[in-house]
């Protein structure tokens, strides 16, 4: 598997993602529009214009964040190197098909955990008034998985984790270690988890016990995504969160209608 030395080229990998996050945004709409109708309703502004907005603020901020991460990640052996190979049109060699079934399998069995604790640990009731049907929920969700895959990751892991595993080489004169992934997985994670309460005060949900559910969830699929980041590049934490939010937005939804 080819990855980036500190030599290598960064802003045209980057531009590529700051324009599949610009578009996961525009996907991800429908599925907060069905959320939280009450925001929409009370906007001043062409609802348009609000999605046009978001959504480039969202691809600049991949692209900036994506470069930095591709940046700091060089020396570090983080990277995206399948999405560099096709971008800078350079063979991968050393992969094996296993690891993308792997990823895929690992986003699975996170979702069903997910769903499972989801099960035994219920939201607020009063989310399930602004879910129209199942069907409507699962293809808005469909497209909603796009950008967890896509604009979660460049964000907490390519850029997040990578920037803390920097910082913590610097401890160290530069020479990273198997301890710090580790702790840059798991302090990203953390804050891919708090990140979630933002929306999930907009629905409602604040009671300690909500609060702490999704922390915690969130922050150990991150975990999930974060291992395989590091191991096998960007791509494959992409995938299996791509495949995790599918059980929860889509399969769960279809399931218990």
């Amino acid at each position: 598997m080819s990855v980036s030395t500190p030599n290598s080229p960064h802003c045209k990998l980057a531009l590529w993602l700051g324009a599949a996050g610009l578009l996961a945004t525009v996907a991800l709409f429908p599925y907060v529009i069905q959320l939280t109708p009450q925001k929409f309703s009370a906007l001043h502004k062409p609802l348009w214009l609000v999605v046009s907005l978001a959504s480039l603020e969202t691809g600049l901020l991949c692209f900036a964040f994506a470069w930095l991460g591709l940046y700091l990640g060089a020396s570090l052996g983080l990277d995206a190197p399948w999405l560099r190979a096709f971008v800078y049109r350079r063979p991968v060699q050393g992969e094996s098909p296993a690891r993308w079934r792997l990823a895929v399998l690992f986003g699975l069995l996170a979702g069903m955990v997910v769903v499972g604790a989801s099960a035994l640990w219920p939201e607020s009731a009063g989310q399930a008034g602004y879910i129209a049907s199942a069907v409507s929920q699962a293809w808005r969700g469909a497209l909603a998985s796009l950008y967890g895959g896509v604009v979660e990751e460049t964000l907490c892991r390519l850029m997040l984790m990578t920037l803390f595993v920097w910082l913590l080489s610097k401890l160290r004169h530069g020479q990273a270690k198997a301890w710090m992934y580790v702790a840059a997985a798991l302090f990203a994670a953390l804050l891919f988890g708090g990140g979630h309460l933002s929306f999930a005060a907009a629905l409602g949900m604040h009671a300690p016990m909500q609060i702490a559910r999704i922390v915690l969830l969130n922050a150990m699929v991150g975990c999930v995504f974060g291992w395989l980041f590091w191991r096998h590049g960007l791509e494959h934490a992409m995938l299996a969160h791509f495949s995790a939010d599918i059980v929860v937005h889509v399969v769960a939804p279809l399931g218990f209608s």
